[in-house]
């Protein structure tokens, strides 16, 4: 049985510590994906975390591997190493070329959505004016799909979402995102969104963060209950798990740099406060999942599913995408 966890963040430093890493791995996690930047990140600080977390993936290979294919990971499961890939949140990071989307893979993204709450000239995002996919975000899905990556829509705006499962030749998913009839929060997906993820092929992850699962200390059976809606609306094998659970390290300042505003990537009027932060399910909510699932009435086998089964048969048809060589000068 593999767990999967798709979507957490380390401090956006190279020097970030992998101990919560470590935890997860500790509560049963087999493979991680960790985010490493979004669209208030400028390049220079996403090349410069990459850079670092795969230092500290290299400088212990008896713990960590940077994996680039589901086989990978179930050979680190045998070992007992942590899987790790990478994923990015946002499209200004690909600078309006989608020749970065190559580069990105190489260095070990395998996820990416295209907008992090707000605008760009990619997508929307899901606390801005809705206009739908560019003709840019086109051409970047393309070459998302013709590069073996997860196109993820955790996030995007409404409209853009579905331009993006429409337009996309692979499955898509929601790496973390909640249902938004449980709670009305605009970062949650409507039924809409899921039933378009689900017709793609694709999982939504639900999150067990407190603004989008509505529960101020969220626990394993606020994330089960997430998942078993998505499970009942479009069937257990598009449901999955991203916690989404953001670590912080005291001392270690990862703030972007420049004229950076939190107020504009978290605007108060979508219901988020700079004086009431987030809270997060622990590492080790992961060793009571099995059993939260089993409450809300799935099967041993359906519970494997969700929380690793599902996005293993995503990442098989989309990581084993034929992909382009690189052409010599």
């Amino acid at each position: 049985m593999i767990n999967w966890d798709a979507h957490a963040c380390l401090p956006q430093h190279p020097l970030a510590d992998f101990t919560p890493v470590r935890k997860l791995h500790a509560a049963g996690v087999n493979y991680v994906s960790l985010n490493v930047g979004a669209d208030m990140n400028p390049v220079s600080q996403v090349m410069s975390v990459i850079a670092g977390y795969r230092a500290t993936i290299a400088a212990d290979p008896e713990r960590y591997v940077l994996v680039s294919s589901v086989d990978d990971i179930i050979q680190a499961a045998a070992d007992g190493r942590m899987a790790i890939t990478f994923d990015l949140e946002g499209a200004m990071p690909l600078m309006e070329q989608p020749e970065m989307v190559a580069l990105y893979a190489q260095l070990g993204v395998r996820q990416i959505h295209f907008a992090y709450n707000r605008n760009n000239s990619v997508a929307d995002g899901c606390h801005d004016v809705p206009r739908g996919l560019t003709s840019l975000g086109h051409r970047m899905v393309e070459a998302v799909n013709e590069n073996g990556i997860l196109m993820d829509c955790s996030h995007t705006g409404r409209l853009c979402s579905l331009d993006i499962m429409n337009t996309s030749s692979r499955p898509v998913i929601f790496s973390h995102a909640n249902p938004y009839t449980l709670v009305q929060h605009g970062r949650n997906v409507t039924d809409e969104q899921i039933r378009a993820c689900a017709a793609t092929g694709g999982v939504v992850c639900v999150s067990g963060l407190s603004f989008f699962i509505g529960s101020a200390q969220p626990t394993a059976d606020d994330v089960a209950r997430h998942a078993a809606y998505v499970a009942d609306l479009v069937g257990v094998r598009h449901a999955g798990i991203g916690l989404d659970i953001c670590f912080t390290e005291p001392g270690l300042d990862d703030t972007p740099p420049g004229a950076f505003d939190p107020s504009h990537w978290w605007p108060a009027s979508a219901g988020y406060s700079m004086e009431q932060p987030p809270t997060f399910t622990p590492p080790e909510v992961w060793r009571e999942l099995p059993l939260a699932l089993r409450r809300v009435g799935m099967s041993d086998s359906e519970a494997e599913l969700v929380l690793g089964r599902n996005m293993m048969r995503v990442a098989q048809q989309v990581w084993n995408a034929p992909q382009p060589l690189a052409k010599a000068a």
